[in-house]
């Protein structure tokens, strides 16, 4: 159960550093105080002035307007597909001569920076 609930968390946060801005600044703050700062909806709750109860609304209606803009956008699955595509690269590489391994690393590089 603590790896599901970590891989919630992890993706919670990977998502919201995609489409963080697409937020209102509420829920912003709000799941920026719940995913990144680890905050308890209590806590959360005492510091802004409202119920526990609006807090945990407020979070899971970001939560699911991340899930959305996932779902339309795919933003993160590129980026997990581009990570995996360029770890494979990197396998590729050491079979090359070092010449064409540092024009190729140079390459990923300026590939990587793009992102």
């Amino acid at each position: 159960m603590n790896d599901e609930l970590l891989a919630k968390t992890n993706r919670m946060n990977l998502l919201f550093d995609f489409y963080e801005l697409l937020l209102t600044e509420k829920q912003r703050t709000f799941l920026s105080y719940y995913v990144h700062d680890d905050y308890s909806l209590g806590e959360i709750a005492e510091n802004v002035g409202i119920s526990r109860q609006a807090v945990y609304e407020h979070i899971k209606r970001a939560e699911s307007m991340l899930q959305e803009y996932e779902a339309k956008l795919g933003l993160l699955q590129k980026f997990e597909q581009r990570q995996k595509l360029m770890r494979e690269l990197d396998e590729v590489i050491v079979s090359l001569d070092d010449d064409y391994q540092t024009k190729v690393r140079l390459l990923i590089e300026q590939i990587e920076r793009i992102d």
